[in-house]
């Protein structure tokens, strides 16, 4: 048990009615926002145990979004109005300020659900006689449109595109772009039908 599930009223879903929680999240935006190059919307729940820190780059959070106990966001990520990302999600940018190479970008009204990853670069390892931890990383941005639901468990790798509209299936690992609109679901994730055929 950390020192913040005492003021959290044993809730996973984040509220913010009593006076502890009301501390908590404070706390939380207190500690997102100390970096230079965060920027936090209006109305947003962030829990005190979440990572946010913007390395070289910037981070930007939109209005009303969550941002979930254990969840680590860090290097050039922007996440849209009304988001939440759930427990233990993992969210890197890479880039800088001026290179957004690496930018990850998540549209308005979208739900990552928990333990979802986003790694927006791979390690380079096409020289077999030198460590890869000597030869560097590329990066590459990812994009999750407007009203996407990522299901728990969710890996997107480096340089992928999420349509808006899309749904992916729990434990989906996207490596292509996936059509707006789409259901998808595997490994690799692969769109198996369309929500537009559905209505």
């Amino acid at each position: 048990m950390s020192f913040w599930s005492l003021f959290d009223d044993g809730r996973s879903a984040p509220h913010c009615k009593s006076w502890r929680e009301k501390f908590l999240f404070r706390c939380g935006h207190y500690l997102a926002n100390r970096h230079a190059r965060v920027t936090i919307g209006k109305n947003c729940l962030i829990h005190p145990s979440a990572k946010i820190c913007p390395r070289n780059g910037e981070i930007v959070i939109g209005d009303n979004c969550i941002i979930a106990m254990g969840t680590c966001i860090q290097g050039n990520v922007r996440i849209g109005n009304n988001c939440s990302v759930q427990m233990n999600g993992n969210i890197v940018g890479y880039g800088n300020h001026d290179d957004q190479s690496g930018v990850i970008t998540i549209g308005d009204d979208s739900r990552i659900a928990a333990n979802c990853m986003m790694i927006a670069c791979n390690h380079n390892f096409a020289d077999p006689e030198k460590p890869i931890r000597e030869q560097g990383v590329t990066p590459a941005p990812i994009t999750v449109g407007r009203d996407v639901w990522l299901g728990g468990y969710v890996k997107i790798t480096a340089g992928c595109t999420i349509g808006e509209g899309s749904v992916l299936g729990m434990g989906s690992v996207v490596t292509k772009d996936i059509p707006p609109y789409s259901i998808a679901v595997g490994v690799p994730a692969k769109a198996v039908k369309s929500r537009k055929a559905i209505a």
